[in-house]
């Protein structure tokens, strides 16, 4: 199929037809992440402006997806998730997106005053999940500390009755190279990185083993050992990959009791850490919302635990691995306005930043 292309230069619009392939590579990497834009046209910055009856029926067209997976229900209702990390950002996006479903959610985070560089505490957070409809508990929590963890868990397991789901997404970051790491911040990111995950994992077992559909789902890269992933901040990769490690062995240990697989996202995401470690707002303008992570996330924890384990997943691969035949019946339907639209939304889900793009299209 042919797609349209278009360039900016001085302000105007250059358009073209090029063949899809010649766009992002391979008509399968089209089809994901053409499914990616589907999935979050209603998520993403500028669509609460998107007006007009032909817009709204492109976004529920293009929603309408074949992911390849079984027709039976998929859901998370009644299910508990215990997340680290979940007072703000993609903790807490992964919990709304779980509540709204009607989940349990615990909050388990350190977060439990306000904070003048950081969103969000333990209780605002379990309130937002309540009023999203499922139910919250906060929890304070130092993931470092075996104590805590444990009755954290205790409690979760007490108010809840069980634990289903864990989401260790409690993390520190610093990306800084060899010379400039500090050896507190490096102890920092080890023991809340690494050990925090694996202690989690640990105390949570023994519940999880009891679940119908029990995962353990980690926020961390896949395992790629090329230098360039390494150079430029050692110490935080070899924190991350930590993370990876405990899905690597975690998910033979306990194949088929427990799906253990990992998260990333495709660039980067628009929390707290963004704008406070990696550039602040300009680099958050030109991030995604934490939505598309937890959207991913819904996709990878409603599968069965049986054969989804041991992937290193990417947020915009996850969601749907297929297009549904009703893009080519879009293109057809399409105004042009709206289908430049779209494609700027698509062209934002590959990173392309063209936000001026859409400025000059809304």
């Amino acid at each position: 199929p042919q797609i349209l292309s278009f360039i900016v230069i001085a302000g105007r619009i250059s358009i073209s037809l090029i063949p899809m392939t010649s766009l992002v590579g391979n008509k399968a990497t089209a089809a994901r992440r053409l499914t990616a834009l589907a999935s979050h046209l209603s998520s993403v910055r500028h669509a609460s402006s998107l007006k007009g009856s032909k817009t709204a029926w492109v976004m529920k067209n293009l929603s309408e997806v074949d992911c390849g997976e079984s027709t039976s229900p998929r859901s998370l209702h009644g299910k508990t998730l215990f997340i680290t990390g979940a007072s703000r950002g993609i903790g807490l996006a992964i919990g709304l997106r779980a509540a709204r479903e009607g989940a349990n959610v615990a909050i388990a985070a350190k977060t439990i005053t306000p904070h003048p560089k950081l969103p969000g505490t333990i209780f605002t957070a379990a309130e937002e999940i309540n009023k999203a409809g499922g139910r919250g508990l906060a929890l304070e929590v130092d993931v470092r500390d075996e104590s805590s963890v444990q009755n954290a868990v205790d409690a979760c397991v007490k108010e809840f009755g069980g634990i289903d789901i864990l989401i260790n997404n409690a993390s520190a970051i610093s990306l800084t190279p060899t010379e400039a790491t500090d050896m507190k911040r490096y102890d920092l990111m080890h023991h809340i990185n690494t050990r925090g995950t694996f202690l989690c994992s640990k105390v949570c077992l023994p519940h999880l083993k009891k679940s119908a559909n029990a995962h353990i789902l980690n926020i961390s890269p896949p395992l790629n050992m090329e230098s360039k992933w390494f150079g430029p901040h050692v110490a935080y990769t070899m924190a991350k990959y930590g993370m990876s490690m405990c899905v690597l062995g975690m998910a033979e240990e306990y194949k088929g009791i427990v799906g253990v697989n990992s998260l990333w996202p495709r660039t980067a995401i628009a929390t707290a850490a963004v704008q406070n470690l990696l550039g602040g707002g300009e680099v958050v303008r030109a991030s995604r919302t934490p939505e598309i992570m937890a959207d991913a996330a819904w996709h990878v924890l409603t599968r069965t635990q049986q054969t989804c384990s041991g992937n290193f997943f990417m947020d915009d691969e996850v969601i749907c691995p297929y297009i549904s035949a009703k893009w080519s019946l879009v293109m057809t339907q399409f105004e042009m306005h709206d289908l430049l639209l779209a494609l700027s939304y698509y062209l934002d889900c590959m990173n392309l930043r063209f936000w001026h793009l859409k400025e000059l299209l809304i």
